[in-house]
């Protein structure tokens, strides 16, 4: 293994000093490490946004969600249950339709197709 040079140790070290100086941590706005299981885990929250109006005006249905103490992740299944910290996926449903349709990505919701008026 090569030692760091010197340009490098210090780009890596004013890095460090950066974070070190900001107010919130790595960990207060990505959450916990995904590799360290968090015993008594809080149960998870959902926050969702209305649909944004400049989108919705052209007759599409973007909304934006986040989650807490849930890593929304492409994972199904029973094994899911067991993994901490949690992770797992959203269910979507449309007017108490009784199809639904699953996001994994954690990205803005896309809803198209939906004939004007009010929905649920």
């Amino acid at each position: 293994m090569k030692p760091l040079s010197g340009g490098l140790l210090a780009m890596t070290t004013a890095a460090f000093a950066t974070t070190a100086a900001q107010a919130r941590s790595v960990r207060d706005v990505i959450g916990p490490s995904p590799l360290v299981a968090i015993e008594d885990e809080p149960p998870a929250k959902l926050f969702v946004d209305p649909p944004l109006p400049e989108q919705l005006a052209k007759g599409l249905v973007f909304i934006q969600y986040r989650s807490e103490n849930l890593r929304v992740v492409p994972v199904f299944g029973a094994g899911a249950l067991d993994v901490s910290p949690r992770i797992g996926h959203v269910h979507i449903t449309v007017d108490d339709e009784p199809w639904h349709f699953v996001d994994a990505t954690g990205e803005t919701i896309i809803v198209v197709g939906l004939p004007p008026g009010p929905h649920r």
